[in-house]
Order: C-alpha cells, then structure tokens, then sequence
C-alpha cells in the first residue's frame, strides 16, 4: 500500500519491524515463509501487516526499495563530491556494507516485482553508470570500464566472503579493495571480452 500522507509514528515504527522482520524471515527460510511467521517475528498481528502490505510481493517489494532508495540518495549526493574516483569507491563501500549488515540474496529469487522497483534501480543504475562516467574522466579509473561491468561487482565483496565459514565480518572489505584497485588505471592489461550491454 501507498500513501502520500506521512505515517503516524507508531505506524511508521510497525512499518519497520515488519520489513525487517521479512527480510530476516525470507533470509533464513525462503520466500515461502508465511506472513503469519513475519507478523510473529514483529512482535505484530497479521491484520497489522495487511494494513501495510496487501500481498506478499508487496512487502517483498517494499524491502527492495528501502534498499534501493537509501542506495539512490547516496548516489545523488556523491554525484557532486569533488573527487569522483573517491566517490565511486565510497558508493560502492556503502553498498556493500548495507549488503553485510543484511543479507537480501533471496531477493534475486522475486524478480521484477512491480513499477515502483524497476524504476528505483534503473535509477540506481542510471546514477552509477554517471558515477563510473565522471571517475573515468578523472582518470580514477581504468578507461575500458563501463557502469554496466560496476553494477555487476557491487555484490562481488560479500559474494566471495559468502564461502567462508565464520569470516570476519569485515573480509569484504579486502576483496572490495581488490576490486577498487582493479578497476584503476595504473598497470591496466586489455580486458578479454567487451562490456555487457547496458544495464
């Protein structure tokens, strides 16, 4: 459900424990965790949760873009900074911790879940693929890199940690690193395949 009018604040607070109920639930147990699991975990009634979500999807979209708009407001805010390459590498150090603190993988399970998501992330994409823009032509990063081969690494970090058992909570941090130096210019070899196409 949708509201121009700003949500109470015993409303909004619900609102909160839900999505972050959902997330942690369809985490563990997959997308077909019950919405009655979800309300329990909140500490909430299932008529609460029906009050804000009608479906399923609908929370499940809900979490996507609280996701994606906390990423695109710091995209617009860095598209101004003075040092484009620091820029890039704090959008994506931001990113990937937002990913650490939460894991959303089951996300890539529910597909295109309504308007309101496809259009926040071609958002997202349209502001990192300016982000990439702006740090090449500072020269910050590689020439041959394009937003598209950056939109695919923004999970890269916290995928390979993914396959440590008890790994520090901050070892994507190294392979963040690893990326970042990368996709630098200085001791660059021609990459073997062109780009994706645009995402």
């Amino acid at each position: 459900m949708t509201s121009t009018r700003p949500l109470r604040a015993d409303a909004a607070r619900n609102r909160r424990l839900l999505l972050a109920a959902a997330a942690d639930e369809f985490a563990e147990r997959g997308l077909d965790v019950s919405v009655a699991d979800i309300a329990r975990r909140a500490g909430l009634g299932k008529g609460t949760l029906f009050r804000h979500f009608a479906t399923k999807d609908d929370l499940l979209a809900a979490i996507v873009l609280d996701r994606i708009d906390a990423l695109n407001a710091v995209g617009e805010q860095l598209l101004d900074a003075a040092d484009p390459g620091a820029a890039l590498l704090e959008f994506l150090t931001i990113a990937a911790d937002q990913q650490r603190q939460r894991d959303l993988s089951f996300l890539q399970e529910a597909g295109e879940l309504n308007a309101n998501v496809t259009r926040a992330r071609e958002q997202m994409f349209h502001s990192v693929h300016k982000l990439v823009d702006r740090a090449r032509e500072h020269g910050a990063v590689r020439a041959d890199v394009t937003g598209a081969d950056v939109i695919l690494l923004m999970c890269a970090p916290n995928y390979v940690t993914s396959y440590v058992s008890d790994a520090s909570p901050d070892l994507w941090q190294r392979y963040l690193a690893i990326i970042f130096d990368g996709l630098r210019p200085e001791g660059a070899h021609p990459l073997p395949h062109p780009p994706p196409p645009t995402l």
